[in-house]
């Protein structure tokens, strides 16, 4: 069920939480969108708990009701690495040991996904040992029709696992365009069958976008628990 945490975020509570995933939306979408639903309350039935925010750009939309481009990386790093202070505290409160925490994961649809393994590779003020691993819903490994301009130099000095969970059709990355990007062991591709970049698939496949956001969860959380 999600409520409301703090002034503007949304909490999804896990029965026995594993873990909190701090989660950031992508370029174009709120952090209640559709996608967004749907995927904080499948990773939440999978024990894992979810926090999610807005960048000041997607906030200024909502006051605004107004359209305004995502903020340039800089700015999205510091906003992101504010959060991961938030979300630090949350996972102290939920910890049944005393003076423990639960780990940290960090992640978030398309661009915000990219932004947390940005965030866990360079740090921007976030101790290494803050963040456990990252979770990326539909990474934009390069724009679409342009495999040649990737945006996957920093994820060699990742010291944290990174989940991809990516659609088969993503425009944003294909298996045999990121097949030859040579990605660090510490990256693992999960590749959704027959997925658009919102997880949704063909509707000659039998499934649904549904059926995909479940497998990205229940995977994601496979891998938190392993930690």
């Amino acid at each position: 069920m999600t409520e409301r945490f703090g002034v503007d975020c949304l909490y999804d509570r896990a029965e026995k939480p594993v873990a909190v995933l701090l989660l950031a939306h992508g370029a174009g979408a709120a952090m209640d969108s559709d996608f967004m639903n749907t995927m904080a309350a499948a990773l939440a039935s999978h024990s894992v708990a979810v926090l999610r925010f807005e960048f000041p750009y997607m906030q200024r939309r909502r006051e605004e009701q107004r359209q305004f481009p995502p903020d340039r990386a800089p700015k999205l790093l510091a906003a992101f690495a504010e959060r991961v202070r938030e979300a630090r505290a949350l996972a102290a409160e939920l910890s049944e040991t005393p003076d423990g925490a639960l780990p940290l994961w960090i992640g978030g649809k398309s661009m915000g996904g990219r932004m947390a393994s940005m965030l866990a590779a360079e740090g921007n003020g976030v101790a290494t040992q803050d963040v456990a691993g990252v979770i990326a819903l539909g990474y934009p490994f390069h724009p679409p029709g342009k495999p040649e301009k990737t945006r996957i130099d920093h994820l060699p000095a990742l010291t944290v696992p990174l989940l991809i969970c990516q659609g088969e059709r993503d425009p944003f990355g294909k298996p045999d365009e990121v097949a030859n990007y040579g990605l660090p062991e510490r990256v693992r591709v999960h590749w959704l069958t027959s997925g658009d970049h919102d997880f949704k698939p063909l509707k000659r496949s039998g499934l649904t976008q549904e059926d995909l956001i479940e497998e990205a969860a229940a995977t994601a959380a496979g891998l938190i628990r392993e930690g």
